[in-house]
């Protein structure tokens, strides 16, 4: 038999549980990253009302480099530093192995723990994406595409999600070829939701690293 004390505290739980709005799980480690055999990696699963309209609100900085930054991190990961998502990207920003090492990072264990690193590298390859998008930026900044406004901003958010030359087609065929990421997050909501951002002070640079110092 139950006692009632201890069903009324298991029914608590679950209550609290299901109102929380997210399940946080604890995985195993993904082959490949340098982490430790015992290192648990912790990532964030949405639950059904979650979904890519759903709009992230974050302190009222404007629309400053800062802010445009803080709503990346607050976007991909809820900010979390040391996150691992299920298909391996890493860190607030969430990126990619691929991605780190092009801008000169291959500890990723160390990548996980240090914030000074992943803004480093989230400005890094912002100035890299600022290179290879550079005419694109130029031609169609001001136009509006599937009913959204194309700024500076949000297409180098839009290449954040996936990749330069998905960015390039999803522009080039005036919004026709589109992309979605593992969790259905779409190129022109991210065009969307980070329009109008003032980050025109990171140069163009086809060559920028993370300085690690």
């Amino acid at each position: 038999m139950i006692k009632k004390g201890s069903y009324i505290l298991g029914l608590t739980l679950l209550v609290l549980v299901v109102s929380s709005g997210f399940i946080t799980i604890e995985t195993e480690k993904i082959e490949g990253f340098h982490l430790d055999d015992n290192e648990i990696m912790v990532y964030h699963v949405p639950n059904q009302f979650e979904n890519d309209e759903v709009e992230i609100k974050v302190p009222l900085i404007g629309k400053t480099y800062q802010g445009f930054a803080q709503k990346m991190a607050y976007r991909e990961s809820r900010g979390i530093l040391h996150l691992v998502n299920p298909y391996g990207y890493m860190g607030k920003y969430q990126f990619g192995k691929s991605a780190l090492r092009t801008v000169g990072i291959y500890d990723f264990q160390e990548f996980l723990q240090n914030s000074n690193w992943q803004d480093k590298a989230f400005k890094a390859l912002i100035a890299r994406h600022k290179w290879i998008l550079r005419k694109e930026i130029e031609k169609y900044s001001g136009r509006v595409i599937n009913g959204v406004e194309i700024t500076e901003s949000g297409i180098l958010a839009a290449a954040h999600l996936g990749g330069a030359g998905s960015v390039k087609k999803y522009l080039r065929s005036n919004g026709r070829k589109g992309f979605r990421d593992g969790f259905g997050t779409s190129i022109s909501s991210y065009i969307r939701k980070f329009a109008g951002y003032d980050i025109s002070h990171i140069e163009p640079d086809a060559e920028a690293k993370v300085n690690l110092e």
